[in-house]
């Protein structure tokens, strides 16, 4: 029996070449090793302020793009996480059993927290949200950044804490996933991860990126004042592009030091864009395919969150027993 996966992304912002290069890709190779659940997080998302409109059609960009590259709905449930209202009833539950400190040491929380005038509670709930959602399914692998082990590590706190408190009702997820994706940087700023809430103009090369665009952001990405490419003292701004070509061609480091070694800046640069370029350009092909077939993203949609819904229903129903809570004979 395969193991099951799950792991997700808001619809906020504009998917980018560090979202593929660092979870999407690996998705899509893992996804026939394992009972693939993988999930558009609306619910997350509303933790700040969305326009509605907006966010609806997001929700639909994003499993576009989920099938854009290449994850098959046949092998994997794409599903939209407030479709299935177990999520944030499992988060209830489990937000009885939290204790308000381990969410308010969170230091994702500490940092938007401080960038904020008033704070909703959504945000200082937002990890027992996650934790729904991984244990939701009982999870066993959870392919995450590493931005968000503290999350995950917490997420096992509080199925530790349940099972204590009630008996072995959740599976204990994985603190890590055996495949590591590519960490990309902002091409602005190489010294901070490539981020969909940043909105530099030259940050980030969404995957729906015109070419032209995609081009020129590569064309003015930060270097240093070196002349030309030396693996000895690579700037950050320059190890970052040759890891984003690395990481689209599957070079191995040998062949990039034997390829790359004294280029000039402004040729590695061509080269980064060429070879991005070729990979966004059959993915934005593809998504243009499934975006004008009427209702075909909705079908998606509907048909993954009916695909996990008994899964969640029979956590639910578990939890609800062990906590004495009232249920239907």
């Amino acid at each position: 029996m395969k193991k099951r996966v799950f792991s997700g992304v808001q619809p906020s912002g504009n998917l980018h070449i560090g979202n593929y290069l660092g979870a999407l890709k690996n998705w899509v190779e893992i996804q026939g090793e394992y009972e693939s659940i993988w999930g558009i997080v609306d619910l997350h998302a509303v933790t700040v302020y969305q326009d509605p409109a907006e966010l609806r059609s997001k929700v639909l960009e994003t499993a576009a793009l989920f099938m854009a590259v290449g994850l098959d709905p046949k092998q994997s449930a794409i599903m939209a996480q407030s479709s299935v209202p177990e999520h944030a009833e499992l988060a209830w539950m489990l937000t009885c059993v939290t204790p308000v400190g381990w969410l308010e040491r969170m230091t994702q929380y500490k940092a938007k927290a401080l960038a904020q005038e008033t704070v909703g509670d959504g945000l200082l709930q937002y990890p027992v949200l996650m934790a729904a959602d991984i244990l939701l399914y009982q999870a066993a692998i959870v392919p995450v950044g590493d931005d968000q082990a503290q999350h995950l590590e917490l997420t096992r706190d509080i199925a530790q804490r349940f099972n204590s408190l009630y008996g072995e009702t959740f599976v204990m997820p994985a603190t890590h996933l055996p495949i590591v994706g590519s960490r990309v940087m902002g091409l602005d700023e190489p010294d901070k991860k490539m981020s969909k809430s940043t909105t530099g103009a030259g940050h980030a090369i969404a995957l729906l990126d015109p070419i032209d665009q995609a081009r020129k952001k590569i064309m003015r990405a930060t270097t240093d004042s070196n002349p030309a490419v030396d693996f000895a003292a690579l700037g950050a701004g320059v190890e970052n592009l040759l890891n984003i070509f690395q990481a689209f061609s599957g070079w191995t480091s040998e062949k990039m030091r034997g390829h790359f070694h004294g280029m000039r800046y402004g040729d590695l640069k061509k080269q980064v864009a060429e070879m991005v370029i070729a990979n966004l350009e059959p993915l934005q092909k593809r998504y243009r395919e499934i975006m004008a077939e009427p209702g075909y993203v909705d079908s998606v949609l509907k048909e993954g969150a009916e695909r996990v819904s008994p899964f969640a229903k029979s956590t639910v129903r578990l939890v609800k027993e062990r906590m004495g809570l009232y249920t239907e004979a």
